[in-house]
């Protein structure tokens, strides 16, 4: 086996887990689910059949990624945030046939606590702040808080808040990369001083 699982977690047979994961207590793994190397999955951790993690994530205890949800390289979901996959659920009605995709971006950030409403595209590099429930489509590195979640600033690919207006134009640098951004039409783009 190329990844750790712990003696109480449970991989279905057909589960596909890269290299160097770990797959912590109490966690169950459907059978169809993709997962890439390096992940971590905290306690308590389920994941479905219909869902695929990239490499380098880590979902940290009490998460639930149901079907229909992909989660790109580098994402980090924080304790008991919350995925759906139907907008409205009744006990009373089957709805699996009406699951709605949702996607994470590649280094996003999911704050505890957060609630993820299925059917949205939460752009690369983005920032859910603890607690906030996202309703609508996230920006590449913006930074939503609230509820129902809006933006209230951006963040850079090293985590780090960037001094821009939500609209118009600018550029500012991450104070801890070499990094440039650069806000134009509404959108947030990336210049690596260096490639890493």
């Amino acid at each position: 086996m190329s990844f750790y699982q712990h003696e109480t977690a449970i991989v279905d047979d057909g589960a596909m887990i890269g290299e160097g994961s770990r797959v912590w207590h109490f966690v169950h793994v459907s059978g169809g689910a993709r997962i890439g190397r390096n992940v971590t999955l905290g306690q308590g951790v389920y994941v479905g059949n219909r869902v695929s993690i990239g490499d380098d994530c880590k979902i940290q205890n009490n998460v639930s990624v149901y079907d229909n949800v992909s989660i790109e390289d580098g994402v980090f979901c924080g304790p008991s945030m919350v995925f759906t996959n139907v907008y409205n659920p009744r006990a009373l009605i089957e709805r699996k046939n009406q699951y709605v995709d949702t996607c994470v971006g590649r280094g996003a950030t999911l704050g505890a606590n957060c609630t993820v409403v299925c059917g949205v595209s939460i752009g690369e590099f983005a920032f859910v702040a603890a607690g906030a429930v996202i309703t609508r489509n996230v920006k590449p590195y913006a930074l939503v808080a609230g509820v129902p979640a809006k933006q209230v600033g951006w963040m850079s690919a090293f985590g780090e808040r960037i001094d821009l207006p939500l609209e118009g134009s600018g550029q500012a640098e991450c104070p801890h990369s070499d990094d440039r951004y650069e806000l134009s039409g509404g959108s947030l783009s990336r210049h690596p001083r260096n490639d890493k």
